[in-house]
This record gives structure tokens, C-alpha cells and sequence, in this order.
């Protein structure tokens, strides 16, 4: 049964920056769209970007030109960059496949705090 564990979060100051990653037990999501996902307290859960299985990348206006996502498939990995870190980006940060069903890890905080 194919895992995803998210990992890199951390507190960090406004302005701050983290790297954040995704790693898969196994390649089956190399060939899939990706997502990171992140969910504040008391929010909706809400998909911040996307990583297609050909590198085309697509982000919200809520983090575009400040968050970056990429993947290294011989590692059967997914990042996302994330710099010039806001109060209100504080979240938990989940990656999954786009469209072919749920497989959540336990995801990573991360707080932006001054």
C-alpha cells in the first residue's frame, strides 16, 4: 500500500522561508498530478498547488511568486519551496494525487509566527 509522508514544517518568522517535502513508498504517483494541500484551524481545506507528471506547475493567488513546487521522481518526491512566509500561510501542509483518490499522510505543520 502506497504512503506519502510530508515533512520540513516548522515555526518560522514572517518573511521567513521552509522546505517542504513529500516522499512516496513507492513510484505509483510519478506518473500522477500532484498536490500540496494545507488546512488552518476552523478552514476548508484548500489546494495551493499543483505539479503535473510533465512538470507543468499551477499555484493560488494566495501564494503565487511565493511558493514553488517541483519533484525528483528517482526519489519519488515532491517539494515545495515556500519563501516570504506570511501569518496567514500557517497551516497544516498535505501533499496528494489529483483526482485518483485520498491518500493523506499525517502532514506537516507549519507556523509563521513573529
Amino acid at each position: 500500500q502506497v504512503q506519502l509522508v510530508e515533512s520540513g514544517g516548522g515555526l518560522v518568522q514572517p518573511g521567513g522561508s521552509l522546505r517542504l517535502s513529500c516522499a512516496a513508498s513507492e513510484s505509483t504517483f510519478n506518473i500522477y498530478a500532484m498536490g500540496w494541500y494545507r488546512q488552518a484551524p476552523g478552514k476548508q481545506r484548500e489546494l495551493v498547488a499543483v505539479i503535473t507528471s510533465g512538470g507543468s506547475t499551477n499555484y493560488a493567488d494566495s501564494v503565487k511568486g511565493r511558493f514553488t513546487i517541483s519533484r525528483d521522481n528517482a526519489k519519488n518526491t515532491v517539494f515545495l519551496q515556500m519563501n516570504s512566509l506570511k501569518l496567514e500561510d500557517t497551516a497544516v501542509y498535505y501533499c496528494n494525487p489529483i483526482g485518483i483518490g485520498d491518500y493523506w499522510g499525517q502532514g506537516t505543520q507549519v507556523t509563521v509566527s513573529s
